[in-house]
């Protein structure tokens, strides 16, 4: 195991690359810079904002010469604590630590503000010396899987018009679901871009994620108050661009979207690029152009402003609500658990949704809010006031638990009282026999 007096601990990154972690006279060189995995560059940056391309000593508080590691322990915002899983992380933590204890003596005893445990978040990334990258077989039959489920998603109401089967649960079952496969073909390109210096940040996809969301609720609003649903090219375009780059990904691997392709110019970039220009150039426009139509031929089924908005009260407070959370949480999160933040946002989003399209299907009036609101509400209120803060991580796994089964009894209650309704059967062409 490294010690900080032996001369140096040899640690492997990703791209056959190695991390040279030097400690001698409180002192940490680093040989390369900047390594290709994400702990690499992590602890890279660091080690260079700090300590000067790791060779320049900084000075504390008290004055008096010190390691570049004091300056690391010291910084505020160092607070990550995923677990460590390979020889190397624990090898570096170890390092750390017998800076940390030295540095504990230089000051008399008092400890840095920050503990060394927080470190191990170097190790906890797609490119870590223990894991791997998705195999490549998996990225063929999710792009295959996801056009299937997109052609099949178009010719639906074409093969219940044929069979004369159209009625409101099939509206419902097709664009309830949507609502909530939202979530998951973010998820899934945030695992083909990664989150490193050449991948998107999970805010950014947060935000992406609600780009989507938006233009997919935009629709169906635009409905309840036109009685007319147009969907934009937008959700097709996207649909095929994202099974295109599942199966270029099988091919190539996911380092080729690590690379720049013109003028330095990023694939994140033209990932973000192309969302938020569909967004702003065909949803939005569309809805408007088509809700404009309706109010000059005075076709509209509200009038006033607070009943024409109220179908994205909901929304907004959802957004709201997940957005302070993010701001105010003491072990940020979104960083920890970006995947289950995702989640748990598309969940309350997809219950939200199906609620707009029973009440457009009925033609009955939208409630403000929706009631997954609360608990929402009352978990950020929990980590705010401080009451648990070392239960952050499992009050998000038991809201994310609570709010999926909430929203899967609300669908297969909603499903079995549409079906007793019009006498069909969900899954079935064939009518229930009378009892």
């Amino acid at each position: 195991a490294p010690r900080a007096g032996r001369d140096a601990a040899r640690l492997r990154c990703s791209g056959a690359q190695t991390l040279r972690l030097a400690a001698r006279n409180h002192e940490l060189q680093l040989e390369k810079p900047i390594s290709k995995s994400i702990s690499g560059r992590l602890l890279g940056n660091l080690l260079l904002e700090n300590c000067g391309q790791g060779r320049k000593r900084v000075r504390d508080a008290h004055g008096g010469a010190c390691s570049s590691s004091s300056f690391l322990f010291s910084r505020p915002r160092v607070s990550f604590a995923p677990p460590l899983r390979s020889a190397q992380g624990a090898a570096l933590i170890q390092l750390l630590q017998e800076e940390q204890r030295k540095l504990s003596v230089q000051r008399g005893g008092q400890q840095p503000p920050v503990p060394v445990r927080h470190a191990s978040f170097l190790e906890h990334d797609s490119e870590a010396p223990d894991h791997q990258h998705v195999p490549n077989g998996v990225w063929v039959i999710v792009g295959l899987l996801n056009f299937i489920a997109y052609t099949l998603d178009g010719v639906d109401g074409k093969q219940a018009r044929r069979t004369n089967s159209s009625t409101p649960l099939g509206e419902l079952f097709d664009h309830g679901l949507d609502s909530w496969a939202c979530v998951y073909f973010v998820v899934t390109v945030y695992s083909t871009f990664g989150r490193g210096s050449t991948g998107v940040s999970v805010f950014v996809l947060y935000l992406l994620l609600w780009v989507v969301l938006f233009s997919f609720i935009l629709s169906h609003w635009e409905k309840y108050n036109t009685g007319i649903l147009f969907l934009p090219w937008g959700y097709d375009i996207s649909q095929v661009t994202i099974s295109i780059v599942y199966i270029v990904t099988a091919i190539v691997g996911v380092e080729a979207w690590y690379a720049p392709f013109l003028f330095n110019f990023l694939y994140r970039d033209l990932f973000t690029t192309m969302i938020i220009a569909c967004a702003l150039t065909v949803t939005l426009p569309m809805s408007l152009y088509n809700f404009y139509k309706a109010y000059k031929n005075n076709t509209l089924k509200h009038h006033s402003v607070y009943e024409i908005m109220l179908p994205l009260v909901s929304p907004v407070l959802l957004f709201v609500l997940c957005t302070t959370w993010i701001f105010v949480s003491p072990m940020d999160i979104l960083e920890v658990h970006p995947r289950l933040f995702y989640f748990m946002v598309g969940t309350a989003f997809a219950n939200i949704s199906c609620q707009l399209i029973v009440c457009q299907m009925s033609s009955t009036r939208c409630q403000p809010l929706n009631w997954m609101l609360l608990p929402i509400a009352l978990v950020l209120s929990v980590v705010v006031s401080g009451f648990a803060p070392n239960s952050e991580t499992l009050l998000l796994y038991l809201l994310t638990a609570f709010l999926t089964l909430a929203h899967i009894h609300y669908g297969v209650v909603v499903v079995s009282q549409l079906s007793r309704h019009f006498n069909i059967r969900p899954f079935s062409l064939k009518k229930p026999t009378p009892d």
